[in-house]
């Protein structure tokens, strides 16, 4: 899928995150990427040929700390 140079990483990458956006619509919660990741808003992801990859938070994000 990728045009442009250097060229993003693939679908199977560990860094495929990192490839270029070509849509993003966040009042839908979804990117979708130059490589053919499908990116959730929840980390979650769905790749082009159908796997799933679930969501991946990092951990700690439940405190919130402020401060003063």
């Amino acid at each position: 899928m990728c045009q442009h140079q250097p060229p993003c990483p693939s679908a199977d990458s560990a860094d495929r995150e990192s490839a270029r956006l070509v849509a993003h619509h966040p009042e839908q919660g979804w990117s979708l990427l130059c490589n053919g990741v499908l990116l959730f808003e929840d980390t979650g992801e769905l790749l082009p040929d159908g796997r799933i990859i679930a969501p991946h938070r990092p951990l700690g994000t439940g405190r919130v700390v402020t401060a003063a």
